[in-house]
């Protein structure tokens, strides 16, 4: 049986270069897990994969203007997302660059609660519209963003050829999460 978030072990926090080797181990092991339902005799846990992860989100972690987040149950780092403004859009956007969950622990509101926590950082920033990009064989993906109220993006149309779906939030629209109640 997984865990579920609505106990107080689940946290999400902003990521640190100390969280680096768990945030890239957990994203290949989603991609993985992602890639296999599509191409199952291919590897892709391996450990050129785990060192491109590793090398992509040591330049998230130090970078600004690219804001991480990870979740952590009992202390362990168990999913991750990072984000950035959109320069040169007519409305203000963010994209949603990345947002990963340990495959073990699909299912159980990791990936909701770090959700959450990026639309809170996007409303108190003011951004009006969040855009992402997802694979468009990820099946599950697809279905978690849909349930979240994210939209084929129309401004983003995809070559005939392309991998990716483009989508969009209306940030006016989605609930922002309640504010946290302080004494």
């Amino acid at each position: 049986m997984h865990p579920t978030t609505h106990d107080a072990s689940v946290q999400v926090r902003a990521a640190t270069r100390a969280d680096l080797a768990a945030i890239a181990a957990l994203h290949t092991g989603a991609r993985a897990a992602s890639h296999r339902a599509r191409f199952p005799d291919t590897p892709f846990d391996v450990p050129a994969e785990h060192a491109r992860e590793h090398e992509a989100w040591s330049r998230v972690l130090e970078r600004d203007g690219t804001p991480a987040l990870c979740a952590a149950r009992h202390g362990t780092v168990v999913g991750a997302a990072s984000y950035r403004h959109r320069d040169g859009h007519r409305r203000p956007a963010v994209t949603l660059h990345q947002l990963h969950v340990d495959p073990r622990h699909w299912g159980t509101g990791i990936g909701r609660a770090l959700h959450t926590a990026c639309l809170g950082a996007w409303h108190t920033a003011g951004f009006s519209r969040a855009v992402l990009d997802v694979r468009w064989y990820n099946h599950r993906a697809r279905a978690f963003y849909d349930a979240l109220g994210w939209r084929p993006d129309p401004e983003r149309r995809p070559a005939p050829d392309a991998t990716h779906l483009s989508l969009t939030l209306d940030l006016a629209v989605a609930a922002a999460p309640p504010a946290p109640c302080g004494r």
